[in-house]
C-alpha cells in the first residue's frame, strides 16, 4: 500500500474513532476479550505466541541467548511466585515500582509519575484485571505509538531468577501490575533489552500521547518553579536527571546521595513557611525505591523543625521509600535537566483545566523525493515535507511576561527501539520555522514562476527559528512567535536519509494547521518519477470523489515513459502540461462514475465502446480488466489514468505498429496492453 493509501485509510479510521484511547488498535491483531474468552472456555492459561517465554523476548545482545546475564532465567506466572498474587493493592502507588536488573530507570520514572493521576493511569492500565475473577493468565495495556493508541496483550509469564522477578517489581513482592506493564512495553518494542537506556519523556509520551519539552537547569528561567507548579496542577508528567561526563559516572552516587545519569520523577512542587519566609520545595522520587538525598530538606533533616506540624503532615516528608524533598534552589544546582510532558486535550478530565490546542501530522522522508536534508543543502532542502500553521491570537496573561503566541513543536521519528536489534541508528533530525511573507494557495499552479518562487523562498529567507539537530527519537522546543503564518520544515540533517515521522504542534490559542503539499519544487524544471508520484498523490488525496490508494511508482514510470519525448526519463513543463490537461479531463465527466467502473455498450459491429470513446472489442476489454481492475471489476483512478494514457499513446501510433507487425489493430492492442 502506498503512503497516500495509508494516510487515507488512517483518516477514515480516525473518523470512526479507531486509534483513540477509547478504541485502541489491537497490537499484532490480538483482541484481548476474544483471546480471554477462548482461554476461559478451554480452561487453559494464555500463552502468547507473539512474545513467547523465550530468550529472544529477553534480548539480542547483553540479554541474548548466550549471555551470562540470562543464565538461570525461568519464566514463571505470579501464582508460581507467591500464594496470593494481586494485580493492584489499594491503588497504584509510586512505591509499587522498584527497578530490577534492566537499565530502564527512565521508564520506571515515567510509570511513577503516571500513578499521580488515576484517570491517566487507567488509560494505560485498564481497570478490572485481576488474578481471581475470570483469571486466564492474560492481561492487556494501552500505549500511545506515533499518533495512535494500541492495545497490547500479554501472558503473565515473567522472567525470574532464583524465584524472584528479574526486572521491575513491587516492594511488597505480591503486587504485579508494574511488572506486567513493563512486559507489555517490552513486547511493543521488540524485547526487554530494547528498553535499556532512554529518556523519561519517551515513557511520558507513550503513556499519555502528550508532547514533551526539556529545560536546561543551568539556564533555568526565573518563572520555572511556577511553570512546574502549573504543570503538576494540569496533570503533566515531570522528570529530572543529572548529566554525566563519561560512562564511568553512570549511576555513580554523589556525597549527598544523588545518582548521576539516572532518571528521577518530580512528583510535587510546594511552598512552605520556614522562620517566617516562604521556601520553594520540590519533591523527587528515585525509582530504585531507595537511595535518597541527604542535604537540606531531606527526610527528618533539621529544616523541618521550622515548619508547623499541620503543614508538615500535608507534605508527607518522611519515609524510606526513595522519595524526598529538596529546596528548589538546590534542585536547579544539583540536577542538570528537567523534562515536562504536556498532555493532549483528551487526556485531561477536568473541565476547569486549561488545555492546549493540538495538531498532528504524519509524514515520510523518501530518498530521491522528500528526503532533502537540512538547510545546509539548499538544492534539496525545499523538497522536504512542509506544514503551515496560522497564529492569530496572542496568549492571555503570559506567565513569562512576553506578548506573543506560545507554540510547542515536537518532531518524532518512528521505530527506533525496534531497529536497535538490527544495528540501525536513529536519524539525526530537526526542524526549521519560516515566517510566510507570500500568500499560500491550495491551488496547484505548474509554471516557471511558481517553481522559482518556491525554490528561492528558502534560499533567500533566513529561518526565524530552528532547533538543534540530534539523533533522538524526538526533538521538541517551545517558541513565542508574533501572530502570522508560518511554515514548519521537518528534516534529517543529511539528505537522502529515509524515515517516517510524526510532527505535532501545541498552541495555547486555537490555530489552523495543514500540510503544505500543494506547490512543488522542481530542481531542473522537469518532473521526475518521484516528484510525479508526490504531485498526483497530493491532488487525489484532496478529492473525496476519487477512489484510489495512491499512484504506484510503476504507474508513474509508465506515464513518464509514454509522454517523455526527449528520452530524459522526466517530464518537461510542456510534457507535464499535456498530462495535466488529460488528468483534468479524466477528473471531469460524469460518465466515469465515482469508482471509475468500466462502462460500455455493444455496437452493431460487435465492438465495445469504452466510456472515453475508444472502440474496443471484448478481447481487449478482458485484457484491460485483467491488467487494471480489482476483484470487484472496478478500476481505481490511478490505474484508470495509466490505462487511458496508454490507450491514447497506442491509438496515436497504431498505424505505424500495424505496418511493422502486420497485425490487426485489436490484436496489437491486446499484446501492447498485456
Amino acid at each position: 500500500m502506498s503512503n497516500i493509501a495509508k494516510v487515507l485509510s488512517k483518516r477514515q479510521d480516525r473518523g470512526e474513532g479507531l486509534g483513540t484511547n477509547e478504541k485502541a488498535i489491537p497490537f499484532n491483531k490480538q483482541d484481548y476479550q476474544t483471546l480471554k474468552q477462548e482461554c476461559l472456555a478451554k480452561k487453559t492459561l494464555f500463552c502468547d505466541p507473539t512474545f513467547p517465554a523465550e530468550s529472544d523476548s529477553l534480548g539480542y545482545n547483553e540479554l541474548g541467548r548466550y549471555s551470562s546475564k540470562t543464565r538461570g532465567v525461568q519464566w514463571k506466572r505470579p501464582k508460581e511466585l507467591c500464594s496470593n498474587p494481586e494485580f493492584i493493592v489499594d491503588g497504584a502507588k509510586r512505591t509499587d515500582i522498584c527497578q530490577g536488573a534492566l537499565g530502564d530507570c527512565w521508564l520506571l520514572a515515567a510509570i511513577a509519575s503516571l500513578t499521580l493521576d488515576n484517570a491517566i493511569l487507567e488509560r494505560v492500565v485498564p481497570p478490572g484485571q485481576s488474578f481471581i475473577e475470570d483469571y486466564a493468565g492474560i492481561f492487556h495495556f494501552q500505549f500511545w505509538q506515533y499518533g495512535e493508541w494500541v492495545d497490547v496483550v500479554i501472558d503473565d509469564r515473567l522472567p525470574t531468577r532464583d524465584g524472584k522477578l528479574l526486572f521491575v517489581h513491587s516492594a511488597e513482592g505480591s503486587e504485579f501490575w508494574s511488572a506486567l506493564l513493563e512486559k507489555a512495553y517490552a513486547k511493543l518494542n521488540g524485547s526487554y533489552e530494547a528498553l535499556s537506556g532512554g529518556s523519561t519523556t519517551e515513557g511520558f509520551e507513550d503513556f499519555t500521547g502528550g508532547i514533551a519539552e526539556n529545560h536546561d537547569l543551568s539556564k533555568a528561567p526565573p518563572y520555572l518553579f511556577k511553570l512546574m507548579q502549573k504543570a503538576l496542577t494540569l496533570g503533566s508528567l515531570l522528570g529530572c536527571s543529572i548529566d554525566i561526563t563519561s560512562s564511568y559516572e553512570t549511576e555513580a552516587v554523589t556525597s549527598l546521595k544523588l545518582v548521576k545519569g539516572h532518571a528521577y520523577s518530580v512528583t510535587g512542587a510546594e511552598e512552605v513557611h520556614s522562620y517566617g519566609r516562604l521556601v520553594q520545595l520540590v519533591r523527587i522520587r528515585n525509582p530504585w525505591g531507595q537511595v535518597e538525598w541527604t542535604g537540606p530538606w531531606s527526610d527528618n533533616s533539621k529544616e523541618w523543625n521550622s515548619v508547623q506540624p499541620e503543614e508538615k503532615a500535608k507534605l508527607d516528608y518522611s519515609g524510606e521509600d526513595g522519595e524526598f524533598w529538596m529546596a528548589y534552589s538546590d534542585f536547579i544546582q544539583q540536577f542538570s535537566k528537567l523534562e515536562i510532558c504536556n498532555l493532549t486535550p483528551d487526556t485531561l478530565s477536568s473541565e476547569d483545566a486549561s488545555r492546549w490546542n493540538y495538531n498532528q501530522f504524519e509524514g515520510n522522508w523518501r530518498v530521491g523525493s522528500t528526503a532533502g536534508g537540512c538547510r545546509n543543502n539548499p538544492a534539496t532542502f525545499c523538497s522536504n515535507p512542509q506544514y503551515v500553521i496560522k497564529l492569530e491570537e496572542e496568549d492571555d496573561d503570559p506567565h513569562d511576561g512576553e506578548d506573543g503566541c506560545t507554540i510547542l513543536v515536537g518532531l518524532m521519528q518512528k521505530d527506533g527501539r525496534k531497529d536497535k536489534r538490527f544495528g540501525r541508528d536513529l536519524n539525526t533530525i530537526g526542524f526549521a520555522i519560516y515566517k510566510v511573507t507570500i500568500n499560500i494557495t491550495d491551488n496547484i499552479t505548474i509554471n516557471t514562476t511558481t517553481i522559482k518562487m518556491k525554490r528561492f523562498f528558502f534560499k533567500g529567507t533566513q529561518s526565524f527559528w530552528s532547533n538543534t539537530f540530534i539523533n533522538l527519537r524526538e526533538v521538541s522546543e517551545r517558541f513565542k512567535l508574533p501572530p502570522g503564518e508560518y511554515v514548519i520544515i521537518p528534516s534529517t540533517f543529511e539528505p537522502h536519509r529515509k524515515g517516517s515521522f510524526v510532527l505535532r504542534v501545541f498552541t495555547e490559542k486555537e490555530a489552523a494547521a495543514s500540510i503544505h503539499d500543494c506547490v512543488f519544487t522542481l530542481q531542473d524544471s522537469e518532473v521526475s518519477v518521484f516528484e510525479l508520484q508526490q504531485i498526483l498523490d497530493s491532488v487525489t488525496s484532496k478529492r473525496t470523489d476519487v477512489k484510489t490508494d495512491g499512484f504506484s511508482m510503476e504507474t508513474c514510470r509508465h506515464i513518464i515513459s509514454l509522454l517523455d519525448k526527449d528520452g530524459s526519463s522526466k517530464l518537461g513543463l510542456v510534457e507535464f502540461h499535456i498530462l495535466w490537461i488529460k488528468i483534468q479531463k479524466y477528473l471531469l465527466g460524469d460518465q466515469l462514475g465515482g469508482d471509475y467502473r468500466i462502462k460500455c455498450r455493444t455496437e452493431i459491429n460487435g465492438c465495445i465502446c469504452f466510456s472515453t470513446g475508444f472502440q474496443l472489442n471484448n478481447e481487449v476489454l478482458e485484457v484491460i480488466i485483467s491488467r487494471y481492475a480489482n476483484q470487484q471489476y472496478a478500476i481505481d483512478f490511478d490505474c484508470f489514468v495509466g490505462c487511458l494514457i496508454r490507450l491514447e499513446m497506442l491509438f496515436s501510433n497504431v498505424f505505424i505498429y500495424k505496418c511493422v507487425f502486420f497485425l490487426c489493430v485489436l490484436q496489437w492492442l491486446c499484446l501492447a496492453l498485456s
